[in-house]
């Protein structure tokens, strides 16, 4: 079967790889559609090379149907259609006893510490599974992952209806937590310098402002009569977008902090003091976090079709990639039975 591999710095290639039969408690999944984040952009440039073993099997964002089933399988039938949790947890460091397992010090995130789901078939334990509805199209299924990113940062600020919610920066990620804060009654806003991306969000009814045309903190000041806003999300991973949220924050504003920052970025701490202000790490997900996803797609507040910049097959891997890189697209996906 063809898989996307990662076979060092800059070098991407699709291989030839025997299936693997599913064990005990696995199953192999037919993968439908895989995503590409900007995870998968950061192992592409060498980013992980110290996670991922060569040749390293790309993708965690997907969609599929069950194919086969492993001995002592249970609650899950051929043909079901299913998305992965792509997590796997020791279950008996601190952050797993303590009741945080998706956060768990050993933590195996599929698609970076072991093969993804950038390949034809791809072998799970049984645990990593979520149910899709059969009212909602493989196509749009892919982005549960994604979406169970923003559902998780969405849960973790607290946000409630009424209050205004700062999004800097307007990437995929950026607009999904905006499409699910919507959903909580809040007012958002969302920061971004590329025009493309300010449109994209406007498309959706989202209220979009150019950081490098207006003075965000004041815009905030006159959107607020003043106040602040009561929750930003900090999705750029740029070191303005961290200044620009922090002082846009009203007093006892909460910071969740969404992007990676490979290098420790400065934070203005006399502010988080002056206004006493909640500094809030967001990572990854839970299960219920990835089921409010998948019902947001399903009704439609989340709009995956939108999201969808375009398709490759699985042999023009490298097609996808370089869309994605060049700011046109919001999210390629790559079919992995097309050439698979």
């Amino acid at each position: 079967m063809s898989a996307a591999c990662y076979v060092g710095e800059g070098q991407l290639t699709v291989m030839e790889l025997a299936p693997r039969d599913p064990g005990p408690g696995e199953v192999a999944i037919d993968v439908a559609y895989t995503g590409i984040c900007g995870t998968d952009l950061h192992i592409l440039h060498g980013a992980m090379d110290a996670r991922v073993t060569l040749p390293a099997v790309l993708g965690h964002e997907m969609s599929g149907t069950i194919a086969t089933l492993g001995e002592d399988v249970s609650d899950w039938s051929v043909g079901d259609r299913v998305t992965v949790m792509p997590l796997a947890w020791c279950g008996h460091c601190p952050a797993c006893r303590a009741g945080h397992p998706h956060i768990c010090h050993n933590l195996d995130f599929l698609g970076i510490d072991s093969p993804g789901s950038m390949q034809a078939s791809w072998t799970v334990p049984q645990d990593v599974l979520v149910a899709l509805p059969r009212t909602l199209s493989l196509k749009d299924s892919a982005l549960a992952e994604p979406t169970a990113v923003a559902v998780h940062d969405v849960r973790r600020s607290g946000l409630r209806e009424g209050e205004r919610a700062l999004v800097v920066g307007g990437g995929p990620i950026g607009v999904l937590i905006a499409c699910v804060a919507r959903t909580t009654g809040a007012e958002l806003l969302v920061v971004e310098p590329s025009e493309p991306r300010r449109a994209f969000a406007q498309s959706l009814g989202l209220h979009a402002i150019d950081p490098t045309a207006a003075d965000v903190p004041a815009f905030v000041a006159d959107w607020t009569d003043g106040a602040g806003a009561e929750v930003a999300f900090e999705v750029s991973g740029a070191i303005a977008g961290i200044e620009t949220a922090i002082q846009s924050l009203a007093v006892r504003g909460r910071l969740v902090v969404v992007a990676i920052h490979g290098t420790p970025p400065p934070v203005n701490l006399f502010r988080v003091f002056w206004r006493e202000l909640t500094l809030i790490g967001a990572r990854v997900y839970e299960r219920s976090d990835f089921e409010e996803a998948v019902a947001l797609l399903e009704s439609g507040a989340v709009p995956a079709a939108s999201m969808v910049s375009g398709i490759e097959p699985l042999t023009s891997v490298a097609a996808a990639f370089s869309q994605l890189e060049s700011g046109r697209a919001m999210k390629m996906l790559v079919d992995c039975q097309a050439g698979g």
